[in-house]
């Protein structure tokens, strides 16, 4: 019976994440920045920064891929919508119902009280600008515009496919940033850039239905881990702060029990391949044109799984550690789900061979060095190196097999 109501309590959960927040019409177009009536929540040790970031170009809407779903016709002109109207259903709330950060503030790691040691967040480091974003905060918001290393970008998770995408806001002579749509195609976020307002699909990067219809966004790596793990790595590194300008219940999962194996995915209508359950955790790897994807629980088994993507060579590695941020109503409380990462295994031309180590690290038979999670050597003769990593998500296998039909299975 708690399996038949859940989609209810879920609907709930979404409309109860878009209180507080602005809301828009049909008509009108979503606001942009935080409503000035919401409060931000003030319980961190130091100040919050504020860095520079990179500007979004104007807005210059010529065709609203909002107003074409919701309208049901594509104007002459605009690309032809990648998918059915009817496949992308609304999730409840409006247009930035659930509100997007737009103007993050961060913590360095000394400065962060708020978080356990086992919490995930996530995990993004261009050209050594090192941040996590936590999932606490995460959860309400799913989208933040950010700049890492002179890069525009969104760092967007979906909780419905378990899901955590960066992308770069850059596309041709634009800047976009990026809004949540209130929308769902096959259970996942859709997002909307609101210079175009084209819609985008947050598991693909591409753009389905407006003007930049069939656009692809560039994805970097991200990885979720334990806030152990990045506090450890990245003595250095920003954190995303609470102080969003929103008011929510940071460190509440509103999806308690949506994680559990054998429950149904919200608002999924598609047919499930069947070698597992829909909500099967999956570690999905995309290269080029391939894509597979390796069971959680083969990957935790084994703690490191050696194959193939096309043809060049893939090493994903799994610890311990790191809370499941959709099981317990406390995110910290949340079954231990452990952390991942995907690398090219070779360096300077040499093929690595991993297993895993007793203290949640790795160590390669050639060398005896030592890794971690995020593929860098810590100690041995190459200490300091880092392998190349693929992108890669933890998400959900009914998410996973819809998006990638084409992706093969490595089970170790």
């Amino acid at each position: 019976m708690a399996r038949r109501i859940l989609p209810l309590a879920v609907v709930g959960i979404l409309i109860l994440a878009a209180c507080g927040a602005s809301t828009a019409s049909d008509a009108d177009p979503p606001s942009a920045g935080p409503p000035d009536d919401t409060a931000a929540t003030d319980d961190e040790a130091g100040e919050p920064l504020v860095l520079d970031s990179i500007d979004s170009s104007p807005r210059n809407v010529t065709a609203s891929g909002l107003e074409i779903h919701r309208d049901r016709s594509n104007p002459e002109g605009v690309p032809a919508p990648l998918v059915d109207f009817d496949e992308v259903r609304s999730g409840g709330p409006p247009p930035d119902g659930i509100p997007p950060i737009d103007e993050p503030r961060f913590l360095p790691v000394t400065d962060v009280d708020f978080l356990a040691d086992n919490e995930p967040v996530l995990a993004l480091d261009i050209d050594g600008d090192a941040r996590a974003y936590p999932v606490q905060i995460m959860t309400w918001h799913e989208i933040v515009n950010d700049t890492l290393g002179d890069v525009p970008v969104a760092v967007s998770y979906c909780p419905l496919c378990n899901s955590a995408v960066a992308f770069d806001r850059r596309l041709g002579d634009q800047v976009l940033d990026f809004g949540t749509s209130g929308l769902l195609f096959n259970s996942a976020l859709v997002m909307y850039d609101r210079q175009t307002e084209t819609l985008w699909s947050h598991f693909t990067g591409e753009g389905i239905i407006g003007e930049l219809t069939g656009e692809d966004l560039q994805v970097f790596p991200v990885a979720t881990v334990s806030w152990a793990t990045f506090r450890d790595a990245n003595p250095h590194g920003l954190v995303l702060s609470r102080e969003t300008g929103f008011s929510r219940d940071y460190g509440r999962n509103p999806y308690p029990g949506y994680d559990d194996v054998d429950g149904v995915p919200f608002l999924f209508e598609g047919e499930v391949d069947g070698r597992y359950t829909a909500l099967t955790r999956i570690v999905g790897i995309e290269s080029g044109d391939h894509a597979v994807g390796i069971p959680l629980d083969d990957l935790r088994r084994e703690g490191v799984v050696a194959g193939d993507i096309g043809d060049e060579p893939l090493v994903a590695f799994w610890t311990a550690g790191t809370s499941s941020a959709l099981q317990d109503a406390t995110i910290s409380q949340g079954v231990d789900v452990g952390a991942t990462g995907v690398f090219v295994p070779e360096l300077d031309g040499r093929t690595l061979t991993f297993t895993a180590g007793d203290d949640g690290t790795f160590v390669d038979a050639e060398t005896s060095s030592t890794w971690n999670i995020f593929g860098e050597a810590v100690d041995g003769e190459l200490g300091g190196e880092r392998l190349d990593a693929y992108v890669h998500v933890d998400t959900f296998w009914f998410a996973w097999s819809t998006f990638r039909t084409d992706s093969e299975v490595l089970t170790g």
